[in-house]
Parts: C-alpha cells; structure tokens; sequence
C-alpha cells in the first residue's frame, strides 16, 4: 500500500508531485452528517500515515476550518516534509452571528460564514487562511473548490463562477502560485466531470480531484474528459468512490447514491454488479474502491474515515486480492463500459 505514483505532474516544469495509491479525504473529519471526536480524529489520521498513506486532502468548507485545524495537530506530528497536502479556495470563512452560520452538511462547526469568492484578492486571503488554520507554509496542491453546478444550484451559477475565478484573477493567483514554486501543482475539486472539462480549455490546469463521477457505477467521463486527460497528462485524485454509499453498502433499503435515496434502476445495477462479485468471493466494496484505479489518469483514490478501524478498513479493502476473470465478466455483462481501463491491464502495461 506504499507504492508511490509520481506520474501527477506540474505541467510547467514536469515535476512529479508524488501520491500514495490511496489518499486520506478531509470531509468527515470536519463533522460531516455527525459529530466526530477529537480523539477519533487524531487517531484516524494517524492510522492513515502508519498505513503508508502519505497523501492528505482537506479544505475550508469541511467543518469552517475544524478539519484543517485537525489536519494541522496531525500533520505538526507527521512532519510537513513527510506527505504530501493539498487545500481548496472559493469558500472564505468569515465571523459572523450565530444564526448565520452556514454549516451546509456539517455539524457542530465553528461560528464562521461562508462566501464563494474566486477572484484574485479571494483566492489569495483564502489560502493564507488555510496555512494558518493548518499551520504550515505551504500546500503541494491547490484546488478550486466546487464551481461545478452541483455546488452551485444551475448551470448559469456554475457559468458565473467559472467567469470569476478567470476575469477577476483567481485563476492567476493560482498560476502566480505556482510559478513562484509556493505550490507544486493546481487544479479543481468539483463534483462534475463537464466543468473539469471546460477548465481545461480555458487553463493550464494540472490535475483534478473528481469526486463520485467515474466509478464501478458512473464511467461517462470516458467520453470526453478522461481520455483528454490522458492526451495532456493531467492527473486525477478520486474522490466519492462509492457514490455516495450504494458501492460500500450494497443495494440495501435506504441506500445512498448521489446523496440521496437511491433510484430503483440504480439498485438494480448495483444488484447486478453484486452479484458477479458474489460469484467471485469479492465484496463489492473492494472492486469498487480498486476500480477506479484501473484508469492510468487516476493517481490515486481517497475515501474518507473517521477512526482508526475504517482507515485499517479502507487498507485491507486495497489490498484485498481481485481475479481479473472478475472484471472480464463485470464487462461481459455489460456492468462495465468496454473500453473502461481495468486494473489487471493496467498493472501488466506497468
């Protein structure tokens, strides 16, 4: 589980920046649906990194702040120079009143609220907000969080934000940033492949961390995105591999898919894909979370946790052993796009 991938890059100077296969995702830790204990916290970190998890992601929004306030007792423990952290900007966390504050999905949260704000001036107080909280120097990646229309309610909204973060300088606060060698590499964490996309023709952008939409049950990112990513090296954190729940739970009663109920075709698929990997004597979870990391342009995988046990979990899950006879029968019925990488190819290309 400690095999480095070097291969996501700065795309200026070609300078790897290097993940561990399976990174550490910041959400729950910032009291994501439910309270997590300091003591958890701390212990699911530090499981992560005696795992040989090496890559942690965490930003503003998980929690106004408390996960990056988390991250930073960790990492203060780890050593800044042993992992490897990337940040987000577009939220400013700003004092305000009680009644409102904007926790969004997150509980027990500080008095802060948030404000999108993607120019130049944003972007900058943002990540000095975020080094404070965290309490380093610097970040390895910075990302633009959320200008996807997911987040933002329409496509007009996401359109808008889109504007911001290019005709009022966000964009070249990021590329400031980076030229400057204040950090190795940018990109965006969004929910949508589509905006990925669209960033893509408009900036330099060194990788992306996709969140839930290329996975054992979504692999509509191969029309397009994917294989540009492919053709311009850009790199792909994968966040939300199990879409929200459906691939870690199975096709149960109130199962989760896109963070909601799950729809009766979704349940049936993933009732399908069960199946085969009932026949395989593999939990669905497993070939879920390996899936993804059959595509050359995904880096690395980070699944949230928030103890000590999901992150030993998450480990085993990896490294559980998968017969490749698995996927060719997941794409002969159909399960699986043919032509979405599978992770025995990839590993005999390597």
């Amino acid at each position: 589980m400690t095999v480095l991938r070097t291969e996501f890059l700065n795309n200026r100077t070609r300078r790897p920046v290097p993940l561990t296969r399976m990174g550490f995702g910041g959400a729950p830790l910032g009291n994501l649906y439910r309270k997590v204990s300091d003591q958890d916290a701390q212990a699911a970190l530090q499981a992560a990194f005696d795992a040989g998890i090496r890559f942690f992601d965490t930003a503003p929004q998980y929690g106004l702040g408390r996960s990056e306030h988390r991250f930073g007792e960790a990492i203060a423990g780890f050593g800044r120079e042993n992992i490897q952290l990337s940040t987000k900007i577009g939220r400013l966390l700003l004092d305000c009143a009680p009644h409102q504050v904007t926790p969004e999905a997150f509980v027990d949260v500080p008095q802060k609220r948030i404000v999108f704000d993607y120019t130049y001036d944003g972007v900058m107080r943002s990540y000095e907000a975020s080094r404070n909280r965290i309490g380093v120097t610097n970040a390895d990646i910075l990302l633009v969080h959320d200008v996807c229309v997911f987040s933002q309610g329409s496509q007009e909204m996401s359109d808008a934000k889109v504007r911001e973060l290019f005709d009022q300088g966000g964009y070249r606060a990021l590329s400031e940033l980076r030229d400057a060698g204040e950090i190795a590499a940018i990109g965006a964490g969004v929910n949508e492949w589509q905006v990925c996309e669209k960033l893509l023709g408009l900036g330099d952008f060194d990788g992306f961390l996709l969140a839930g939409r290329y996975t054992l049950l979504e692999q509509d990112a191969l029309d397009s995105f994917l294989p540009l990513c492919e053709k311009r090296d850009v790199g792909i954190i994968l966040g939300g591999p199990y879409n929200s729940g459906i691939l870690a739970t199975g096709a149960i009663p109130g199962a989760k898919y896109n963070y909601a109920d799950a729809p009766d075709e979704i349940l049936e698929r993933v009732r399908r894909i069960e199946a085969v990997c009932t026949a395989h004597d593999v939990p669905l979870i497993a070939a879920a979370l390996q899936f993804v990391l059959g595509h050359p342009s995904v880096k690395t995988v980070v699944p949230g946790a928030v103890n000590a046990a999901e992150v030993q979990a998450n480990v085993t899950l990896l490294d559980h052993g998968i017969p490749d006879s698995l996927w060719s029968d997941l794409r002969g019925e159909g399960l699986i796009r043919p032509d979405a990488p599978l992770p025995a190819e990839t590993e005999n290309a390597a």
